[in-house]
């Protein structure tokens, strides 16, 4: 590259050696990765929340355990976690009549649904945390590459390895546009499955209170 060439985006990256462009290529998946997870998981945990906020309502309002439960036996949905955490409990309940057995199958249930409600998250603490290093290694090499260039030339000026560093630098810009998203996202859901876990630990504690009086007939 010339100074008198463009130096928009596009043009850095298409001049970019082939390192800097593979690295490049490669944050830009690591980037449509992420958000892709990021629209999911914002979906997901807002159904969570929807359904979840819906059937304490309905648990609360003081109906018949067997009528919610079989409302909840209809419910497939994979956002209905409180309800499969109920029916987990009440089932085994049912069937021994037994408290802590009746706890086991919910804290089983609730691991289960966690884990779904937590896959991904690390993906996106990843690339938060690696992609800036990517992007730096992409811009060292880049600017290695473009001072290399300058052995053979006799006047070697700052117009002339500007565009060389500017390619560089595009790396780095990738790097961040790929991170701070990641970053954001992660926390964000983090915080809201933290929330929701809160949430279903309590219901525990209080359901099993309940069926503890059930079963002293209290």
């Amino acid at each position: 590259m010339t100074p008198t060439q463009d130096l928009s985006f596009l043009s850095l990256v298409l001049n970019a050696s082939l390192l800097v462009q593979l690295v490049m290529l490669l944050l830009l998946g690591m980037s449509i990765a992420s958000w892709t997870i990021i629209f999911k998981k914002g979906a997901v945990l807002r159904g969570v929340r929807n359904d979840t906020e819906r059937f304490e309502r309905d648990f609360w309002s003081g109906g018949d355990l067997n009528t919610l439960l079989e409302a909840s036996l209809r419910n497939k949905s994979s956002s209905a976690v409180l309800e499969h955490i109920f029916e987990a409990g009440m089932q085994e309940f049912m069937k021994l009549r037994e408290i802590d057995a009746a706890r086991r199958a919910m804290k089983a249930t609730y691991q289960r649904e966690m884990d779904v409600l937590e896959a991904n998250l690390p993906f996106l603490a990843s690339v938060g945390s690696v992609s800036p290093y990517i992007g730096l290694f992409g811009t060292v090499w880049g600017i290695m590459h473009a001072f290399r260039g300058l052995a053979n030339v006799q006047n070697a000026t700052l117009s002339a390895v500007a565009p060389g560093i500017a390619e560089a630098l595009v790396a780095t810009a990738i790097g961040l546009f790929a991170a701070i998203p990641a970053v954001v996202a992660y926390n964000r859901n983090a915080t809201d499955v933290d929330r929701l876990a809160i949430r279903f630990e309590t219901f525990i504690e209080e359901f099993t209170n309940i069926l503890q009086r059930q079963g002293t007939g209290k």
